[in-house]
């Protein structure tokens, strides 16, 4: 159903992620440029709940495209995916005349903007921010740029300790349920070994692979574990390993962890929020409502938010073959 968009509530959910500020800055500009006016809704879903709302202007946003992190704070919430909590978070939208919402996040976010638009009469807006890559529909989420150049740095600063002691790294990067940081961030770096939860790993074959790079007296090796691979973290892994190379290697271990969330988001982070951040707020002026907002190919594109709960993006295999070929 058609309607008039006068006021526009935004948020950002779940694990905040570098260019969210660059896209709350593109989404309250752009709201401005049109005439519209813009609530900040702090802390996610459950400022929502408890009306932490404010309004925003452009210089709300000003200096803030460089910064890493939201502005509008971040967090989960159980209590909205209760009938108590989306009532609650109803009524303070219409307590603050808010038409329309926007909701920067992941999976999660979308879970429950997809629900509440489904019962309330708010359309909803998504933009993907998310640094493990793993929306539905987009090529890129926001952050995901940022996360993997940051991973690149570390191990590249690891590589060098490495050599100098002829040591075996296990580094864990983030990646519960998707490998998309390991896979790209390891291709980068020249990793020996590559373990993400959608591939199988076969420790005899890790053990018998690291063990022909000891034979052919490589000076450093690093293998990059996600962190939901399915044999294990990088210290089980590890552990496991050492005891079969232990007369080989001089094992270290290192989990990367939230300094993959933090940091100056790239160009290319804040470019491509800008772009979700204009792009959603026209999309809610057209008429839209349950879609996410998203980029495939290099142009928008708009996914119905009930396709991005339901689906994932999936690894492509090829990159795993050609890091095993340039492992060698």
């Amino acid at each position: 159903m058609s309607r008039t968009i006068k006021r526009i509530g935004l948020l950002t959910s779940g694990g905040d992620a570098p260019g969210m500020n660059a896209c709350i800055r593109a989404v309250v500009r752009t709201a401005l440029y049109n005439g519209l006016l813009v609530s900040g809704i702090y802390r996610g879903y459950q400022g929502m709940i408890e009306g932490d709302i404010s309004d925003m202007n452009s210089r709300s946003v000003s200096n803030i495209i460089q910064r890493g992190g939201t502005i509008l704070k971040s967090a989960r919430s159980k209590e909205f995916m209760t009938e108590e909590g989306m009532k609650s978070a109803y009524h303070n939208l219409k307590a603050e005349r808010i038409d329309g919402l926007i909701v920067i996040g992941g999976d999660g976010t979308f879970r429950g903007a997809d629900e509440f638009s489904n019962k309330y009469d708010i359309p909803v807006i998504g933009i993907p921010g998310t640094i493990d890559n793993d929306m539905y529909g987009t090529d890129l989420t926001i952050g995901y740029d940022t996360a993997i150049n940051t991973v690149v740095e570390c191990v590249d600063k690891i590589r060098d300790t490495a050599t100098s002691h002829n040591r075996l790294f296990f580094i864990e990067v983030m990646g519960r349920d998707a490998g998309f940081i390991a896979l790209h961030s390891g291709i980068a770096v020249g990793a020996e070994a590559i373990l993400i939860p959608e591939s199988e790993t076969d420790n005899a074959k890790l053990i018998e692979e690291l063990e022909l790079g000891w034979r052919r007296k490589k000076t450093s090796s690093i293998v990059i574990v996600a962190e939901g691979d399915q044999a294990g973290g990088a210290f089980d892994i590890a552990n496991k390993v050492e005891t079969k190379l232990k007369d080989r290697y001089d094992i270290r271990v290192t989990v990367l962890g939230h300094i993959q969330r933090g940091g100056c988001p790239t160009c290319k982070d804040r470019v491509l929020a800008s772009r979700l951040g204009v792009a959603a707020v026209e999309a809610l002026q057209g008429g839209d409502s349950n879609i996410m907002i998203g980029l495939k190919h290099n142009k928008i594109n708009k996914v119905p938010l009930e396709q991005c709960v339901k689906h994932n993006n999936t690894i492509n295999q090829d990159l795993m073959r050609i890091a095993n070929i340039l492992s060698y």
